[in-house]
This record gives C-alpha cells, sequence and structure tokens, in this order.
C-alpha cells in the first residue's frame, strides 16, 4: 500500500507544470536551479520541457535543455517534445530543441512522421540538415 502524496509536494509539482505551459522561463528555471528535477513529469509522463515545447515557449526549452533536461524524453504515449511543437507549428521551440541535441527521428510519432502528416516540408529539408 503506498502512501497518499504530501499536499505541499503536489502543490508544488502543480505550480512548476504550470510555469512550463505558461513560459515565463526566468520563474521555471529558479525552481529547477534550487532542485526541482529538470527532467520532472506528470501523471502521463509529459516532462516540463514537453510541456514548455507543445505550449511554444522557446525561452523556457532553452533554459531547460541548458539545465539538463533530455530533449528527446517520450512521454507515456510515446510523444517527444520535437514532434509535439511539430505538431503545433513552433518554429522557435523547433529550432531550440534541434539545437539542444533532439532527434527528429525519435518517438511515435516522430518529429520526422509529424511533419510529413501536415506536409510541412521545410521542417523535412530542416531535419535532413541536423
Amino acid at each position: 500500500m503506498s502512501e497518499a502524496p504530501d499536499p505541499e509536494v503536489v502543490e508544488l509539482a502543480t505550480k512548476v507544470f504550470d510555469l512550463a505551459r505558461q513560459g515565463p522561463a526566468e520563474a521555471l528555471v529558479a525552481y529547477v536551479d534550487a532542485g526541482v528535477p529538470a527532467n520532472l513529469t506528470n501523471d502521463r509522463g509529459d516532462s516540463l520541457l514537453m510541456l514548455a515545447a507543445y505550449h511554444g515557449h522557446a525561452d523556457a526549452v532553452r533554459a531547460l535543455l541548458a539545465r539538463g533536461a533530455e530533449a528527446d524524453r517520450i512521454n507515456d504515449r510515446g510523444q517527444t517534445p520535437l514532434a509535439g511543437a511539430v505538431f503545433k507549428g513552433e518554429e522557435d521551440v523547433i529550432n531550440a530543441l534541434l539545437e539542444g541535441g533532439a532527434d527528429p527521428a525519435s518517438g511515435t510519432p516522430s518529429a520526422v512522421d509529424t511533419a510529413r502528416m501536415f506536409g510541412r516540408t521545410h521542417l523535412l529539408e530542416l531535419f535532413g540538415t541536423h
């Protein structure tokens, strides 16, 4: 039998995940710098990086990557932050993730598959250079 999570820990995690969705990079990474894991994931396997990428926050993505967040960390559905950014059409985030070492072939569907699915040929060309 597992213990119920500490309400204060749940509140802190909720706040940090909300910051990742909302995008204030300085506030978000202040928590990471204070000890919150850069690869913290929620109950669906979405990392802070995934949430920041999906919601279009390139500065938060860069800051998390600089603090050790895994560029290709896959969530419970097999998706990567890069595939999420391609799905959402977030060009600045896509570039930040590629600069941070994200692999366009990682995940299911991969960023390459997602670009093909949505006819984003310019991204397929970009992926060919990385």
